[in-house]
């Protein structure tokens, strides 16, 4: 308890816990670098979900060993991503294990139903994200694909480098 006033507490301990909790969130992040809660792969995903989860605990924390706890754990996330990322750069073996691979839902105008289905992506959804790219004919369309964050790329145009498509798993139909 900071004080002895039961509400009083409740607000000095929120107030202060959350502080406390962002400036480490910030610190741990200037210490690691930008790409911290980047959305580049399912782990860096996993990991900025996980983090706002420790610092809602470390906010809500009745006790310091709650609170150092949250911290501690905090800190060891991105410890963890910092050495997972480490690991990608130095072996492929790593890489292909803990990075998922973009897949092309459509190519040259045509759809891949089948690319839709093992990704489960629906045919609604991929018309959404072409609207949402001001795609105006199907044919313009050189290439969707569904990268490894769960975001959808759409690249249309009159032509599209393969350099582009470098990595992109293509599931015939």
């Amino acid at each position: 308890m900071f004080v002895s006033h039961p509400t009083l507490d409740l607000i000095l301990r929120g107030l202060i816990l959350t502080t406390v909790g962002l400036v480490w969130v910030v610190l741990l992040v200037r210490v690691n670098g930008l790409r911290s809660f980047s959305k580049m792969t399912n782990f860096d995903f996993v990991m900025t979900v996980a983090v706002g989860s420790l610092l809602a605990g470390a906010s809500q924390a009745t006790n310091w060993s709650g609170f150092v706890q949250s911290i501690i754990a905090m800190a060891a996330l991105f410890i963890v991503q910092r050495l997972a990322a480490s690991l990608r750069k130095r072996s492929d073996t790593a890489e292909d294990l803990m990075q998922n691979e973009p897949v092309i839902l459509m190519r040259d105008g045509a759809i891949i139903e089948k690319a839709l289905s093992a990704t489960r992506v629906s045919r609604s959804d991929l018309m959404a994200k072409l609207r949402e790219a001001n795609v105006l004919d199907l044919q313009e369309v050189r290439a969707v694909v569904l990268e490894t964050t769960g975001d959808i790329s759409v690249l249309h145009g009159e032509s599209c480098a393969e350099d582009l498509l470098t990595g992109t798993r293509c599931i015939d139909e």
